[in-house]
């Protein structure tokens, strides 16, 4: 069942409206996941962990490319990691569920694109496929730093050069881009850093292609993940993976306060146990005399 996705609307002096980010479910814990194969090519580091279903392909053991996390290659947390992205991803892709805070026709953008920027928490759509040249592209939090953008690209998504920047608090791991087809970012002449959370949906084209520059975030494909000399934070999802820890240590906590508490219990009616027994020897006794 596709978890619900709002979109919150204020009427002020204007129109404040945010959105409520997807649940990733079980895929939250993943930097990068691909469907038939994840690709990495030295250069390239990948911080978190790496997972592929329903493919067997992560060839990135003898190419060099460093992982510091854990593979999981068709085993059980892919495939649940899968079935989960493509819940959110479906989800994002619904107009009632996520109905746009702006819709953007523009197909090309080179440079500055104060259309765009800097843009505040929203929906925000695009019409059809949309390329990025030596673009940089402004997230403002001043007006909700815990706000969450969602963009919608009605086709594949191109960045040459493209980098995303957070402003005024805004998170990283906040932003979501869903591509209803390849999404291929590369270096030009600006050192890009995308920041966000990636995801290609689509069961024919939805793969991610990455060349140079870094990420920070996570690449979530249907089809394949190809990355190289390129620079993976999942910092998204260690932070998951973190809170999930806590949680659990959570638990154990509570479980021992539960168990405490029932000793407790239990030493109070054996005490009032022992207090009936007495009371009942002392009436016994009295009745005798």
């Amino acid at each position: 069942m596709k978890r619900l996705l709002l979109v919150v609307c204020m009427l002020s002096t204007g129109s404040l409206c945010w959105a409520q980010a997807p649940s990733l479910g079980t895929a939250a814990s993943f930097a990068v996941l691909g469907g038939t194969n994840v690709t990495c090519t030295a250069p390239g580091v990948i911080t978190g962990d790496v997972g592929v279903s329903p493919g067997a392909a992560v060839p990135f053991t003898n190419t060099g490319c460093t992982i510091a996390g854990t593979a999981h290659v068709s085993d059980p947390a892919a495939f649940n990691a899968r079935a989960d992205f493509l819940n959110a991803y479906a989800a994002l892709k619904d107009n009632l569920l996520t109905p746009c805070t702006q819709t953007i026709s523009t197909a090309a953008f080179t440079g500055n694109v104060p259309v765009l920027g800097p843009l505040p928490p929203g929906v925000y759509c695009f019409a059809a496929a949309v390329a990025f040249t030596d673009t940089t592209l402004t997230l403002d939090g001043s007006t909700n730093p815990s706000g969450i953008w969602i963009f919608k690209v009605r086709g594949a998504l191109a960045g040459n050069g493209f980098q995303v920047v957070m402003a005024n608090g805004g998170q990283a791991c906040n932003v979501f881009w869903a591509v209803d087809a390849a999404a291929t970012l590369t270096t030009s002449t600006l050192p890009p850093l995308f920041q966000g959370n990636l995801l290609a949906g689509d069961p024919i084209n939805g793969s991610i292609t990455i060349t140079g520059g870094a990420l920070v975030g996570r690449a979530l494909a249907n089809v394949a993940v190809t990355m190289t000399n390129t620079n993976i934070n999942g910092v998204c999802a260690l932070v998951d993976q973190a809170k999930a820890g806590c949680k659990n240590d959570d638990d154990d906590d509570d479980r021992d306060k539960d168990h405490h508490d029932r000793d407790k219990d239990k030493g109070r009616h054996d005490k009032d146990k022992d207090d009936h027994k007495k009371d009942k020897h002392h009436q016994d006794k009295d009745h005798n005399d």
